[in-house]
C-alpha cells in the first residue's frame, strides 16, 4: 500500500508537470502568433505605417533622377568658339546650379532661363583658355542629377587690341573722353562695345560713340565733375571683332578727373579767358588764324603737351610755308594740326591785336621757352591733358567731333543715336 501511494503520487506529479509544460508551450506559441500577427498585419495584408515609411524611403533613395543634364560643347573638346558654343540644358527637370570657371578660377557669369531649362553665359569666353563646367538639375520628385565637363577655346591666328587714352593712373581735365583706337577695323561693333565697360564714381550715365570702324569714344552728357574716378574695363580677349579676328586684351584702366579748367578764345577780340572751377583765373592776349588760314570754332580738348616741338607746314597741307623746329609750349587741340603754343617770331604787339597764325592759337613766348613768366609758359604750366579750350567768333566752321578729342561738339542725342 505504501508503494502504491508513492507510485501514484509520482505518476500524478509527472502527469501534472507534463500538462503544465504543454500549457506553457501553448501560451508561448499563442503569444508568438499574436506578435507575428501584430507585426505582419492581419488578413487584410495592410502594412503598418512604420514599415511602410521605411520601405518608401528606401525606394526613393535608390531610384535615379529623371532629370538629364546636357552640356555643349562635349567633354574634352578643343578649338571651341568663344561665342555661341557654351550652353547647359536640363530635360525632365530644372537646373538648380551651374558654375563655369577658367583655369585660373575666374567665374563666368551666366543667365538661367525663366523655366530653368537652359543656361547661357552673359558674355564671350576668353580665347586659348580651358574651362570647367559643373551643372546640377532636379526632377519633379526633387531628385538631383549632376554633370561635369571641361573644354578649351580656340587659339586665334589673327588678333587686335584697343589703344586707349588717357593713361592708367593719370589725372586729367573735365573734357577728357575715353578714346579707344583698334588696330584692326571692326565689323561687329556691338560685340566689341559690349566687351568694354566704363563706369564712374560718383555714378553718371556714360555712352559710347563710334567714329568709323576703328575708333570708339566714351563720355558723359556734360563735362566730368572734378574728383570723379573713372574705370575702364577692356574685356576684349576672345571677342570676334571681325570674321576670324579676335581681341587679345584684358585690362582695367583707371583715371581721375582733376580741377575744372575751361578756356575760351575769342578770335575776333584776340583774347583768351581762363576759367578754373567757375572763376576767372587769367585773361591772356592771343593771336588766332589769319583770314586765309582761320582757326576752327568749337570745343576742343588738350590731347598732348610738348615743351618744345617741330611744326612743319608740309605735314598739314601747307607745303613749305613754314618749318619751325623749336616751337615752345605746344598743346595739341586737333589731330589735323591745331595747337595752342608759344610764338617767339611775331612781334609782341601782335598778341591781342591781330590774327596771323596758320590756324593755331598763339601766345607770346621766347625762343627756347626759358621765360617762365611769358604767357605761353604760364598757360603750359597751368594746363593738363583733358582741359577744354573753346574757340568762338572765328570765320571758320566748327571742328569735326572726330578731329581730336572733340566729341563734345555733338549733342547728346547725336552721340547716343
Amino acid at each position: 500500500m505504501n508503494g502504491q501511494p508513492i507510485s501514484g503520487a509520482s505518476a500524478g506529479a509527472y502527469g501534472r508537470r507534463t500538462r503544465t509544460g504543454t500549457g506553457l508551450l501553448a501560451l508561448v506559441l499563442g503569444a508568438l502568433l499574436l506578435l507575428v500577427t501584430a507585426c505582419g498585419g492581419g488578413a487584410t495584408g495592410k502594412s503598418s505605417p512604420g514599415k511602410g515609411d521605411k520601405e518608401g524611403a528606401g525606394k526613393a533613395g535608390t531610384t535615379a533622377s529623371q532629370a538629364v543634364v546636357t552640356i555643349a560643347p562635349k567633354d574634352g573638346e578643343d578649338s571651341v568658339a568663344t561665342s555661341g558654343a557654351l550652353k547647359v540644358t536640363a530635360d525632365q527637370g530644372k537646373l538648380t546650379a551651374v558654375s563655369v570657371n577658367d583655369d585660373r578660377g575666374n567665374a563666368v557669369e551666366g543667365k538661367l532661363s525663366a523655366d530653368g531649362a537652359a543656361w547661357e553665359p552673359l558674355a564671350h569666353l576668353a580665347a586659348a583658355t580651358k574651362y570647367k563646367v559643373h551643372a546640377v538639375a532636379k526632377d519633379s520628385e526633387g531628385r538631383e542629377s549632376a554633370k561635369d565637363t571641361s573644354f578649351t577655346t580656340l587659339v586665334p591666328k589673327n588678333t587686335f587690341i584697343g589703344q586707349y587714352a588717357p593713361e592708367d593712373g593719370s589725372t586729367v581735365g573735365v573734357g577728357m573722353p575715353v578714346k579707344i583706337n583698334f588696330t584692326r577695323g571692326i565689323t561687329d561693333p556691338e560685340a566689341v562695345e559690349k566687351a568694354i565697360k566704363v563706369t564712374a564714381e560718383p555714378s553718371v550715365p556714360i555712352e559710347g560713340h563710334w567714329f568709323g570702324n576703328d575708333r570708339l569714344d566714351f563720355r558723359p552728357e556734360k563735362y566730368w565733375t572734378p574728383g570723379t574716378k573713372v574705370t575702364v574695363k577692356l574685356n576684349l580677349n576672345g571677342v570676334e571683332g571681325r570674321p576670324g579676328v579676335y581681341g587679345k586684351q584684358s585690362k582695367t584702366v583707371t583715371f581721375t578727373i582733376g580741377r575744372s579748367q575751361v578756356s575760351t578764345v575769342d578770335a575776333s577780340e584776340h583774347t583768351m579767358e581762363v576759367v578754373r572751377d567757375g572763376k576767372l583765373l587769367k585773361s591772356v592776349p592771343i593771336t588766332a588764324g589769319a583770314p586765309s588760314t582761320t582757326t576752327y570754332n568749337g570745343q576742343m580738348v588738350i590731347s598732348e603737351k610738348y615743351e618744345v616741338t617741330r611744326m612743319n607746314g608740309a605735314t598739314v597741307g601747307f607745303g613749305g610755308e613754314y618749318d619751325i623746329k623749336d616751337v615752345p609750349h605746344a598743346m595739341r587741340l586737333s589731330d589735323s594740326g591745331t595747337f595752342m603754343h608759344g610764338n617767339y617770331w611775331a612781334s609782341s604787339g601782335t598778341f591781342g591785336s591781330a590774327n596771323v597764325s596758320h590756324g593755331c592759337v598763339g601766345l607770346r613766348d621766347v625762343r627756347g621757352g626759358w621765360d617762365k613768366k611769358a604767357p605761353a609758359a604760364w598757360m603750359y604750366e597751368n594746363s593738363i591733358i583733358g582741359d577744354v579750350v573753346i574757340v568762338k567768333n572765328s570765320k571758320d566752321k566748327q571742328i569735326a567731333p572726330s578731329n581730336g578729342l572733340n566729341g563734345w561738339n555733338m549733342s547728346w542725342a547725336e552721340w547716343t543715336k
